[in-house]
């Protein structure tokens, strides 16, 4: 039976690094799956899945040897044992809405996500605490005064409980790149409009105060640039004369968990390929 691993490197670009990595894994008695990696502001991130045949896999040699290669190219390179049969680890970030959490949830309990397992729910306040609790999740607080403190926090989490990928379910805060690119194309987030219009907050007032006719929700891979990632799922609603902005807001929240629950069937069912920043469906 083969063993799988990914492996993830991140650092300042450099000649030579897909040689070195490949090579080392060679040596490893290793078959290389599939890899991807991208350079974006001099700034170098890899993800390449291997495998080996049964009994074949030295787990010592490999972090001792990943250990020494990430010193030398003064990188982080992190190894993490998968099995591609396993239920997808899924983490949940919320602030302080429930509707699309709650979606996810009765999207869960239905059967409709049966490949992702809830893992942790992750906010940055405690208003959803309970939501969390009544179905069993762990529930995490990070304060998110300082960003970067809470990201260390966020990623030594994610790390912790195996974490495969990220549903942002009407999380309010913005995750730096120093996150994105650990998880290029595994956080998922729904943004109230159709975009690329009306990215940012505020998105259903800018609908309103522009008096467009048709508005909506996108569940999208968040990128380095803010409501801009390669967009999964859509859908719309027709905005009627005098509809109020309350009206608007309730409108949209109808369809935005069954956007999100679209998006994240989309993914785990490996039917979404990512090319130039836009998502085809395979």
């Amino acid at each position: 039976m083969k063993k799988f691993a990914t492996l993830t490197v991140i650092g300042r670009d450099k000649t030579g690094v897909v040689a070195r990595v490949t090579n080392f894994l060679f040596e490893q008695k290793a078959n290389i799956e599939a890899l991807e990696e991208q350079v974006t502001r001099g700034q170098f991130s890899m993800t390449l899945q291997a495998s080996w045949k049964d009994r074949q896999m030295d787990r010592a040699a490999m972090q001792a040897g990943l250990a020494r290669l990430a010193a030398s190219l003064q990188m982080e390179i992190t190894l993490r044992l998968t099995d591609p049969r396993r239920r997808q680890r899924m983490a949940i970030l919320v602030t302080r809405e429930p509707h699309c959490f709650e979606g996810l949830m009765r999207a869960c309990r239905a059967g409709e996500i049966a490949r992702a397992e809830p893992a942790l729910v992750i906010s940055n306040r405690r208003d959803l605490e309970p939501v969390a609790r009544q179905h069993k999740l762990p529930f995490v607080v990070i304060p998110w005064n300082e960003r970067a403190g809470a990201e260390a926090r966020l990623l030594e989490l994610l790390e912790r409980h195996e974490i495969d990928f990220l549903v942002l379910a009407r999380f309010m805060k913005i995750l730096s790149p120093n996150v994105v690119w650990r998880y290029k194309n595994k956080i998922i987030n729904v943004h109230p409009s159709l975009l690329p219009s009306f990215p940012g907050a505020q998105a259903y007032r800018q609908a309103y105060e522009h008096g467009v006719k048709i508005a909506g929700v996108t569940a999208h891979f968040v990128s380095m640039h803010l409501d801009a990632g390669p967009i999964i799922a859509q859908a719309g609603f027709v905005i009627r004369p005098n509809s109020s902005l309350k009206e608007i807001v309730a409108a949209g929240q109808k369809l935005e968990s069954r956007v999100l629950v679209k998006a994240v069937k989309l993914y785990l069912a490996k039917r979404l390929d990512v090319h130039w920043g836009v998502v085809k469906q395979v």
